[in-house]
């Protein structure tokens, strides 16, 4: 249980029980436009159709997007900051970024912000966004971008000298609730730079549900007063938004500017971008007269001296309020007073202030990319009564084949502005640091995606919004398990509930896998890309000509894992139900017949046994052709070291305590004992007469191994790279058909246009594998213990049991955010003002990857999603030293006590 029961615990609890207390929070996403819920083009261009310089133009119709906003858990009603520095052509009203066509690697969100704090139920949450002085570059950055080419870094904000002589303002908003439905912000500006004018114009909104032909009642807004608005709409209800000293309310609609976009009269003379003409332009018409609308903003005009900073106050509530701020200095301190006791609940002791700060900061990304989400396919398909029909080859295009799929609900975001949608395997990695801190939404988001408006008939579980129908690795079963286990150790709950239902559909997505990704049916796995994006030699999602079949070690293995997964799982439901054991039968039965296929494969003598290279101790993918020649495809990179996944203990007295499931083990060793050999199996007994199940046996593990600890190959500073170093000097060419194709060692960015460019396997480091490789090593040790030691770093002579190999993982991976001898944090890279400037050195961003020998941060700057894993890595920091405990011995299967 945690440490302190703070007002935050009682607030979840309460949220449990069916208060409203998730309401509201920052649900708002930060793009919108460019996605392909908003693409109704017959090409599938999302980012052409609807570019950024629409955004301030055009209502959308499956969500809307902001500023650090914030919205209802419907997104119905949304709110975000505005700002003009009186030099830019726009407001600033929503994040900026190149799209995939304009970066040199992809699309890369344009901006300087931090997530800095949250709770769960957004009781409190902090941001702040840094904004120039100076005339936002929007021109310059598509302009150096476009002629850099893809051996060139990304052009970047802090180097376009926006941020010189410190002329920029620091823009902090905080939010906080008094109840479910009173909602404070706070908006404090400060000056950096030289005396400097600023508008701040934070707006309130209404999402545009009732221009679509679904005779939805349509929302409004109106003046109540000199500086509050009433709000009416048919499921909030009425509402009041007060805005403390504002110069002006302005009013609008939230409707498209027809006649700016296609040249075509508008509705009515109020749109979407009347305050940028109002303020911006000083068009005095542009807004309503009689204020009212869907849309307003509460105008504040500054004038700040270097280092000066002010305070603007809004209240958005349920409650007619005489004198609103009365109570609302006290109320934020109050909630960030909670928020501190929270969060000294949830963190271990003994981490030092840098440690917590990362630790917190981590946590709030987390918490602030929690997005609401809409997409109905089949609506979109088929389009709107109100609007032009979409065009016919949209039937047959992208995701046509999902039209079962419903989504309206609040989904946590790999980034909100590079991934604003949900990603299948990223939220299965998501949810385990957010089990740390609210299980109840850990286990909600695993829930979802196998409910039946998410999961396809046939099994599948949906990848992302661009083709729900590429394969993510199955790491589904591996997160409910493990969200399970630490919802129990952190609150002594067992919901097996929760775990049940998951495994009964997971058992459909595991016939799908089975059904649609072993082509020869020989338990050898196909699966395409596996969100590896570019790590192959080629595009693996796109089929071999000739009738090739890319034979993967990554599929193969991931589906060994989640034999193993699910066979956890069935154990631990035996506890109260026999009926699973014949389950875990099934898959203890399935992971040998795939461990065989791995390892030996189906003996004919052509080409490499099975998928491991015995010459090199490494796993390979294989191109077999027709006439069963296999052709390995060497190159050393992460694929061949995810086998190391498939790993479980078993507790020794297993078979005493599940005397049906160990009845047929007995039997099916004894039938098939060939299934049995050259990997390590339930035969053998280890530390506490514990057994193992892995694709890997003793010798191949430390072989496997001492290619991932040199540090010539995968060990880096900073964790475990995805492609061997080796392959700088010796990269892998292979030629097919006429074609040459080339793997080199890539450390930083993409050099390839595959998948979009904007992600790179081949080199650098990733915190979803690496957290993976962590805990497998954890599970190896508690079988062999002391027995097996390895060097570490390879050839150093130092030897480490395989727990210790685990931390040292550890310590590299979290050393990529925390401050070194030397006060420098890795992931910041070698930009002087973000290593040195104290406005910036203590923020922290959670990247996509980092660089393979620096660890500079890279890819998407805000994808705290599986990056946030360091958060789980920092909570179970004390047991460092430790040989084993609690968490280490939780994964084992450990019968109930009777």
């Amino acid at each position: 249980m945690p440490k302190i029961r703070s007002a935050e615990h009682l607030r979840l609890e309460e949220a449990r029980e069916g208060k409203k207390w998730r309401r509201w929070g920052t649900y708002l996403s930060e793009r919108q436009w460019g996605s392909v819920r908003e693409d109704y083009s017959a090409s599938g261009d999302a980012w052409n159709y609807f570019p950024f310089d629409h955004a301030h133009l055009r209502a959308y119709r499956w969500g809307d997007d902001g500023l650090l906003g914030l919205s209802d858990n419907r997104g119905l009603m949304n709110f975000g900051l505005a700002l003009w520095n009186g030099r830019d052509a726009i407001l600033k009203e929503r994040l900026f970024g190149l799209s995939n066509p304009e970066g040199n690697h992809g699309e890369d969100v344009k901006e300087v912000y931090y997530y800095l704090d949250a709770t769960p139920t957004h009781s409190y949450a902090r941001a702040l966004y840094k904004y120039p002085h100076r005339e936002f570059p929007y021109k310059e950055l598509r302009e150096r971008a476009r002629a850099a080419g893809k051996q060139d870094p990304e052009p970047e904000l802090m180097d376009m000298g926006v941020f010189d002589d410190d002329a920029y303002f620091d823009v902090q908003i905080e939010y906080a609730k008094t109840t479910c439905e009173d909602v404070l912000a706070r908006i404090t500006v400060t000056n950096r730079g030289a005396r400097a004018k600023l508008v701040v114009a934070p707006q309130l909104w209404f999402r545009n549900t009732w221009s679509w032909g679904d005779e939805t009642p349509k929302p409004s807004l109106h003046r109540g007063g000199k500086d509050f608005v009433v709000t009416d709409h048919v499921h909030l209800g009425r509402r009041f938004f007060y805005a403390d000293g504002a110069k002006q309310i302005l009013f609008t609609e939230n409707e498209t500017n027809k006649r700016a976009v296609w040249n075509i009269d508008s509705a009515g003379p109020y749109t979407k971008d009347a305050f940028h003409r109002a303020i911006v332009n000083g068009e005095r018409n542009a807004t309503n007269a009689l204020d009212e609308g869907t849309k307003c903003a509460a105008v504040f005009e500054l004038e700040l001296d270097q280092g000066e900073s002010v305070t603007l106050r809004l209240r958005f509530t349920d409650e007619l309020e005489d004198k609103p701020f009365d109570d609302y200095d006290a109320a934020f301190a109050k909630a960030i007073v909670e928020a501190d006791a929270f969060w000294a609940a949830i963190m271990p002791a003994g981490l030092d202030e840098d440690q917590r700060r990362v630790f917190r900061q981590g946590a709030a990304g987390l918490l602030w990319s929690k997005q609401f989400y809409h997409f109905d396919v089949e609506r979109w398909l088929r389009g709107d009564p109100k609007s032009p029909a979409p065009p016919a080859e949209r039937r047959e295009g992208k995701n046509a084949e999902w039209t079962h799929l419903f989504n309206s609900e609040v989904l946590s975001m790999p980034d909100k502005w590079e991934y604003p949608w949900y990603a299948a395997w990223d939220l299965a990695f998501h949810s385990i640091p957010i089990a740390l801190f609210d299980p109840e939404l850990a286990k909600q988001q695993l829930s979802l995606l196998t409910r039946e408006w998410y999961m396809h008939p046939n099994g599948q579980l949906p990848a992302y919004e661009w083709a729900f129908g590429d394969v993510n690795p199955p790491v589904h079963a591996w997160a409910s398990e493990r969200v399970y286990h630490i919802e129990r150790k952190m609150t002594g709950r067992s919901d097996r509930g929760f775990l049940e239902s998951v495994f009964h559909k997971l058992m459909l997505n595991f016939t799908w896998w089975v059904n649609r990704k072993d082509a020869k049916g020989r338990n050898v796995f196909q699966g395409g890309f596996l969100g590896l994006d570019n790590i192959g030699v080629f595009d693996r999602s796109t089929p071999l000509p000739g009738g090739h079949v890319l034979e993967q070690a990554d599929a193969t293995s991931w589906m060994g894992m989640y034999c193993l997964n699910l066979l956890e799982i069935a154990l631990e439901l035996s506890r109260e139900n026999q009926s699973y054991e014949d389950v875990a039968n099934k898959f203890f039965e399935h992971f040998l017949l795939i461990a065989k296929a791995a390892n030996k494969g189906d003996e004919s003598g052509k080409g490499m046994a099975g998928l491991w290279d015995e010459e090199d101790g490494f796993f390979y993918d294989c191109v077999s052709s027709p006439t069963g020649e296999r052709t390995p495809l060497k190159v050393r990179s992460i694929v061949g070291l995810i086998p190391l996944f498939a790993v479980c203990t078993l507790d020794g007295d297993v078979f005493e305590r599940f005397p049906a499931f160990s009845k047929r083990v007995k039997w099916f060793l004894s039938n098939r004992p060939e299934l049995g050999e050259g990997i390590a199996s339930i035969h053998d007994k280890g530390s506490g007469q514990r057994r193992l199940l892995s694709l890997l046996d003793r010798r191949r593990l430390v072989r496997v191994l001492s290619r991932m600890l040199d540090e010539e190959e995968f060990l880096s500073p900073y964790g475990i790279r995805g492609l061997s170093r080796a392959h700088k000097d010796q990269p892998f060419i292979f030629q097919a058909d006429g074609r040459t194709y080339r793997v080199d060692y890539e450390p930083g960015e993409s050099q390839t246009g595959m998948f979009g460019g904007n992600s790179n396997w081949r080199g650098p480091v990733w915190f979803p594998v690496n957290y993976l490789l962590i805990e497998a090593l954890q599970k190896y040790h508690h079988f062999y213990g002391d027995s097996l030691r390895v060097e570490c770093p390879s050839g150093s002579g130092q030897w480490m049991n395989l727990w210790q190999v685990a931390v040292e993982l550890s310590r590299r991976l979290t050393r990529l955010f925390l401050r070194d001898e030397h006060g420098r944090r890795a992931a910041h890279g070698d930009v002087d003002r973000l290593q040195n400037d104290p406005n910036f050195n203590d923020n922290v961003l959670f990247y996509e990857y980092f660089h393979g020998d620096t660890g500079a941060g890279l890819g998407a700057s805000h994808q705290t999603g599986w990056t946030a894993l360091c958060v789980k890595l920092l909570q179970q920091s004390p047991l460092w030293n430790a040989t084993w405990d609690d968490e280490l011995s939780r994964m084992s299967i450990r019968p109930p006590k009777i």
